[in-house]
C-alpha cells in the first residue's frame, strides 16, 4: 500500500489530499477485509468480498459519492497492483458504484456578491483587510481553497495583474486579475508589511502563521452567513460563482475551464445549466411569441 500512495505521490503528483483519502479509504477495506471476511492483506481480496465491501458502506448509509470515491481508490490500487505482478487478476475491475444523482452547482447571485465584498463588513485592521481579500481573491479567481492556501508572495505579479497558481497533479495555470483587486492587494500587503508579517504565505495570522485550510472554511462561512440562505457556505461556492457568473456574461466555456484548471470540458459544463434562467429571461424579453 505504502508503495502505491509514493507512485501517487512522486510520480503522478496528486495532492497531499488524495493520498490521505485514499489512504483512509484502504485501510477502510483492510479492516472491513480482516473483521466481516477473515481475510488478511488486501492482494487477497476477491470481486465477492469488495462487491460485500460496497454494499456494507451503502448500508451504512454513506453517500453514492463517498462511496464511489472509495471503489476509485481501490480501483487505482488494484490496477497499480496488476501492473507491477503482484496479482494476476483485478477483483474489482467490473465493480460498479452506485448512481449519483445530478446536482446543479450552488452559487452566489450578483446583488449577494456586491454586498458580500461591501467594505462595511469589515474592520479596518490587519485581519478585516486579509478577510475581505481573501473573499475578493476567491471570488475573482475561482481558485480551490488549497490553492489559495499555497498561494506566496512571489506568485503574484502586480505588472501584469496575474497569479501563479500551482493546481492539481503540481499543473501551473496564470489566473488573471482586476486592477481593483490589484489596489486591494498592495493596501493588504503595506499593512501586513506594517505589522512585520515577513511569512512568504500571501494570506497569513496575525501571528505570522499561514492561514490553515479549516480558517479559511470558518471565514468564509461566517461572511457568507450575513449575505445568503445557501446551505452550504464554503469557499468552493465561490469557485462555483465565478465560473456561472463568467458563463451567464458570456464567457468562452473553454476560457472559463483554463481558468478553473480543469482536466476536460465535462468538469466545466456543469455551470452552463445554471444560465438555463437567465436565458429564459432573455427569451421571454426578445421572442415575439414568447408572451402568447
Amino acid at each position: 500500500m505504502e508503495a502505491f500512495l509514493n507512485y501517487l505521490l512522486y510520480q503522478k503528483r496528486d495532492s497531499g489530499h488524495t493520498i490521505t483519502a485514499y489512504r483512509n479509504d484502504l485501510l477502510q477495506f483492510k479492516d472491513y477485509l480482516h473483521n466481516e471476511e477473515q481475510v488478511e492483506e488486501l492482494n487477497e481480496a476477491t470481486y465477492k468480498q469488495a462487491r460485500n465491501f460496497i454494499a456494507f458502506l451503502m448500508e451504512q448509509k454513506q453517500s453514492a459519492k463517498s462511496v464511489n470515491r472509495k471503489l476509485s481508490a481501490l480501483k487505482s490500487y488494484y490496477k497499480y497492483q496488476l501492473r507491477n505482478g503482484s496479482i494476476t487478476v483485478n477483483p474489482v475491475q467490473k465493480l460498479k458504484g452506485p448512481k449519483i444523482p445530478k446536482r446543479l452547482p450552488e452559487f452566489v447571485d450578483e446583488k449577494a456578491m456586491g454586498n458580500l465584498l461591501d467594505p462595511e463588513w469589515f474592520s479596518n485592521d490587519f485581519e478585516g483587510l486579509r478577510d475581505r481579500l481573501l473573499l475578493d481573491v476567491l471570488y475573482q479567481t475561482g481558485m480551490r481553497r488549497i490553492e489559495v492556501i499555497q498561494l506566496k508572495e512571489t506568485d503574484l505579479d502586480m505588472h501584469g495583474l496575474q497569479f501563479r497558481v500551482l493546481g492539481k497533479r503540481s499543473k501551473e495555470r496564470i489566473i488573471p486579475f482586476h486592477l481593483t483587486l490589484k489596489r486591494n492587494l498592495e493596501q493588504y500587503l503595506q499593512v501586513k508589511r506594517e505589522q512585520r508579517l515577513d511569512n512568504g504565505s500571501l494570506f497569513v495570522t496575525i501571528k505570522n502563521e499561514p492561514l490553515t485550510e479549516q480558517a479559511m472554511y470558518l471565514l468564509v462561512k461566517k461572511y457568507l452567513d450575513r449575505v445568503t440562505t445557501l446551505k452550504k457556505k464554503s469557499p468552493h461556492i465561490l469557485r462555483h460563482t465565478f465560473a456561472t457568473h463568467l458563463l451567464n456574461d458570456g464567457s468562452n466555456i473553454n476560457a472559463v475551464k483554463e481558468l478553473l484548471g480543469h482536466a476536460n470540458l465535462n468538469a466545466t459544463q456543469i455551470y452552463t445549466h445554471n444560465t438555463i434562467d437567465k436565458l429564459k429571461k432573455h427569451y421571454k424579453q426578445a421572442h415575439p411569441r414568447s408572451g402568447e
